[in-house]
């Protein structure tokens, strides 16, 4: 076999250039999307999960407690008796129980989450980056992928947030109730969760696209020195937005375990509310025969009008609003970073 080429072929003004010693043909790939590869999307992802819900997750821990202290018998439990009840017990720390659970759901959902977003952003804009019919989509998209990660590890956190809670621990909880309830039970409340949260994520992508490249156009020449604040400003407004346009669906979805009205301002102060009903079975669901989302809306409208579904939306806004914000700044940050050790990366291969 001839290892040489031909003189037809040979120009000797082309002079080979060596690579350098760490190079790597299979590593050197194109990124996928925004200059990032697929795994960058995910560690960034990750960080920026980990940090919301552990920032937000005495807020979580309280709601959980509010939901276990007025469910048998009924009864009317505010933030002060639930907050006063865990001091008393258990000490500041008793905020912060089951905080290790939500890091390991967090981290990886979120990586799945951001990583499919992006993904999935790409495939639906057909070229078009301002597409937010693509962002909302890709936003659903993103939930449904998220929620079968993060849903398994938030029936454990929330199930050890409770004072009376029998498991020592994340693995004593996983192994206990995958013993005596089955694998089926870590996925009880994930069919609610989707068809609650797939129109607020909707909301949300699109929202804060929209107002990160608003934000941008006001003042381009200094919108790299200032990405922290669009981000964090795009990201609360996105987080405003869809926690007040799906306050309705909040609303029922809180009416199916009959929670009592003085207390639901409060409980709506986290998205998926709710889930205690299906993992705890601590709600008087019986109250709503017919189990039908209709019926549940039939009611509210004949007890309260229809402003009964707008009940508790500027607690679930102000909730949602800082979440969001830390959230995207913290992705966006993490984003930023891979983009600029790409690019230095890049720039040294040329070199």
């Amino acid at each position: 076999m001839a290892t040489e080429a031909t003189p037809k072929f040979q120009n000797p003004d082309l002079i080979p250039v060596p690579h350098p010693p760490d190079f790597h043909a299979e590593m050197d790939a194109s990124p996928a999307h925004d200059g990032l590869h697929f795994w960058q999307f995910m560690i960034a992802g990750s960080i920026a999960g980990m940090v919301e819900h552990m920032a937000m997750f005495p807020v979580d821990l309280i709601k959980t407690r509010m939901q276990a202290l007025g469910s048998c018998p009924m009864k009317t439990v505010g933030v002060r008796q639930a907050v006063g009840s865990i001091l008393r017990s258990e000490g500041p720390a008793g905020l912060y129980r089951g905080i290790g659970a939500m890091g390991l759901g967090a981290g990886p959902a979120h990586a799945v989450y951001f990583s499919f977003y992006e993904v999935c952003k790409k495939a639906f804009s057909g070229g078009k980056p301002n597409n937010a019919v693509a962002h909302a989509g890709a936003g659903v998209c993103a939930t449904v992928a998220s929620d079968a990660v993060f849903t398994p590890m938030d029936v454990v956190k929330q199930r050890l947030q409770l004072s009376s809670s029998p498991y020592k621990g994340v693995a004593d909880c996983l192994k206990t109730v995958l013993k005596e309830e089955g694998i089926g039970a870590f996925y009880a409340s994930y069919k609610t969760t989707v068809l609650m949260n797939a129109p607020f994520t909707a909301v949300h992508f699109a929202t804060y696209e929209a107002t990160k490249k608003a934000l941008i156009e006001v003042s381009p020449d200094s919108a790299s020195e200032e990405r922290v604040i669009v981000h964090a400003t795009a990201g609360a407004a996105a987080g405003a937005s869809a926690a007040a346009v799906t306050t309705p669906l909040d609303v029922v979805k809180t009416h199916f375990c009959d929670v009592p009205s003085r207390s639901k301002s409060i409980l709506y102060l986290h998205n998926l509310v709710l889930r205690m009903g299906a993992l705890l079975g601590v709600c008087g669901c019986d109250r709503f025969k017919s189990g039908s989302i209709s019926d549940v809306v039939h009611t509210i409208v004949k007890k309260d009008g229809y402003r009964g579904l707008m009940r508790g939306w500027l607690p679930r806004m102000l909730f949602h609003a800082p979440a969001a914000a830390i959230c995207w700044s913290t992705y966006e940050a993490g984003k930023a970073f891979f983009q600029e050790r790409n690019n230095a990366c890049g720039s040294s291969s040329v070199t």
